[in-house]
């Protein structure tokens, strides 16, 4: 089978380029200087010329408070690109394999989020992504769309990179305890798309949402990776207005995830676990 990975440099392309590595089908793994995928005429020539079968789309634009001032950047990566590779995968009859965001919703209930819960979000990421699911299910194409929350790895920039060198670094820190979510270890995540892919149940179409097991704010989060990365740091509660911005973050944010766990039998690791595991690598 050939499988074409968009924003492989990203975080969750290099876990898929890690976990497929000794994969009997063919990974073909590109990022923009291979692949414009705001281009569709080039996005339709590689499918086209690989034969792809599945397109696993790592690519976004997730810069969320950089959205606020340029929605118009973000709608190309989030939403048109997207609807580039689902025109090609209907073209192709090819499954298009979407990861999205749980700042599709607004954050202010306080049960975790299902598939089906109703879509409200509060800024421009979340509006360029929601617009990207939706392009791909007026698509026609086949597709699988995967959201998940608080996405950190060994890779590129991220929270917990971020919290193991301010914590390294000062003595006292501030960090909000007001929004509550579930951290995803990258790999956990890529390694779901690739048992779909290996296993071959690309026929389980629709929307799932996928992050790691259990709930903490971003303080306990950042508490955590302080105390795994044996540094030594006052970290301090505070709320999010004690922070301005002009990005209204969703309060609660933890997404459901009976139906990705009935469809494809798997189990989910609990987030203080995988989180261990992310930060055994970076030491």
């Amino acid at each position: 089978m050939n499988i074409l990975v968009t924003g492989a440099n990203g975080q969750l392309g290099n876990e898929m380029r890690r976990i497929s590595a000794g994969s009997h089908d063919h990974y073909i793994f590109t990022d923009v200087a291979e692949l414009d995928i705001t281009d569709a005429s080039a996005v339709s020539d590689m499918v086209k010329g690989n034969d792809v079968e599945v397109i696993v789309n790592c690519a976004a634009y997730t810069n969320v408070d950089k959205a606020e001032d340029d929605e118009a950047t973000a709608d190309l990566l989030n939403n048109v690109a997207v609807r580039n590779l689902a025109e090609a995968a209907a073209a192709a009859d090819a499954l298009l394999i979407h990861v999205s965001t749980d700042y599709v919703f607004s954050g202010n209930g306080c049960i975790p989020y299902t598939e089906d819960s109703p879509v409200e979000p509060l800024g421009a990421y979340g509006r360029t992504k929601l617009a990207g699911e939706k392009s791909l299910a007026a698509s026609g194409c086949r597709y699988m769309i995967f959201r998940t929350a608080w996405l950190y790895s060994p890779f590129g920039k991220n929270f917990v990179k971020t919290m193991r060198k301010l914590t390294a670094e000062k003595d006292t820190l501030n960090v909000v305890f007001d929004q509550v979510g579930t951290p995803t270890y990258a790999g956990d995540l890529a390694a779901l798309i690739c048992k779909v892919i290996s296993e071959r149940m690309t026929d389980r179409q629709g929307i799932y949402h996928f992050s790691d097991e259990g709930v903490c704010s971003w303080y306990d989060f950042a508490v955590e990776i302080c105390s795994l990365s044996g540094n030594v740091c006052d970290i301090r509660p505070c709320h999010s207005d004690e922070f301005p911005s002009r990005v209204k973050r969703p309060h609660f944010s933890v997404l459901d995830k009976t139906l990705v766990k009935n469809t494809f039998g798997i189990g989910i690791p609990y987030w203080k676990d995988s989180l261990k595991k992310c930060i055994d690598e970076l030491k």
